[in-house]
C-alpha cells in the first residue's frame, strides 16, 4: 500500500476542477454565498477518476491505522465513493470470503415502515464503521449520517472528509469539535487553505477573486484573522 501523498491529492483536486472560483459567488446549502465551490461530482461521475480518488482514500485510511470493518458514505453525496472504496478494500483483505464484509448503502429518504435497518439502509453498515463525506461546511449531512448509524447500534469510530471548508457553524463551532465531543475521530484529506495555497503559488487565481476568498474566510472560517498567515507561500 502506498502512503497518502497530500500534494498529489491537492493537484488532483485542482487539475480536475473540483474547486470552482467565481467573483459572483455560489449560493450554498447553508445559505451563505461563497466565491468558491467544491464539487466532487465532476470526479465521481467518471470511472477513471473515481478509481484514482478511491486509491487516494485507501492510502489515507491505511496511514491512519484504524481498526475498522466498514466504510460508509453519507447519503447521497458519497454513496458511490464509499461503495467502491469499501469494495476495493474488502477485496484486498487476506480474510476476504463469503459473508465476511458488507457493502452498505444509506437511503436518501428514510422509509416510514419496516425494520429500522431497512428504513435507513440498503445494506446496513456493521462493526467499526468509518463514515466518508465529500465536503463539510456546517456538517449537518454528516451529523445526520452519524445519527442514522447510531439509531441501529452501529459503532462509528471515525469520519473522513475529502475537503473541509473550515467554516464555523451558526452556533460558533466547527463540526470537528461537535463530532469529536461525541467520541468519534475526525480527519480531513484536504482543506480550503491547502488548496488556496497551491492556487496562489501556481498563479491560478486572480487578485480580485483571491481578495474575495480571503474576505469570505475571514468572515466564516475557524481561522478568522489568521487566514492571511496560513496562506503565505
Amino acid at each position: 500500500m502506498r502512503r497518502f501523498d497530500k500534494s498529489k491529492f491537492i493537484k488532483f483536486i485542482i487539475d480536475n476542477n473540483v474547486i470552482i472560483l467565481s467573483d459572483q459567488g455560489f449560493k450554498l446549502k447553508s445559505g451563505r454565498t461563497s466565491p468558491y465551490y467544491i464539487n466532487w461530482r465532476v470526479v465521481t461521475n467518471d470511472v477513471y477518476l473515481i478509481d484514482e480518488l478511491t486509491n487516494f482514500i485507501l492510502d489515507f485510511i491505511h496511514d491512519l491505522d484504524l481498526n475498522f470493518d466498514c466504510i460508509f458514505g453519507v447519503p447521497e453525496g458519497t454513496t458511490k465513493i464509499a461503495i467502491i472504496t469499501q469494495y476495493k478494500w474488502a477485496k484486498s483483505r487476506e480474510d476476504y470470503k463469503l459473508r465476511r464484509y458488507t457493502l452498505p448503502m444509506g437511503r436518501g429518504r428514510v422509509k416510514d415502515y419496516g425494520d429500522p435497518r431497512d428504513k435507513y439502509f440498503i445494506g446496513e453498515p456493521k462493526g467499526n464503521v468509518i463514515i466518508l463525506e465529500d465536503v463539510v461546511t456546517t456538517g449537518n449531512s454528516l451529523l445526520s449520517a452519524i445519527e442514522m448509524c447510531r439509531n441501529v447500534g452501529t459503532n462509528v469510530i471515525a469520519t473522513i472528509i475529502l475537503t473541509d471548508r473550515l467554516e464555523l457553524r451558526d452556533d460558533g463551532k466547527h463540526v470537528k469539535d461537535v463530532i469529536e465531543n461525541s467520541g468519534i475521530k475526525y480527519y480531513s484529506m484536504s482543506t480550503i487553505i491547502d488548496i488556496l495555497k497551491v492556487l496562489i503559488k501556481e498563479e491560478l487565481i486572480n487578485n480580485e477573486t483571491k481578495r474575495k476568498v480571503i474576505e469570505y474566510l475571514k468572515t466564516y472560517s475557524i481561522l478568522k484573522d489568521k487566514v492571511l498567515e496560513e496562506i503565505e507561500v
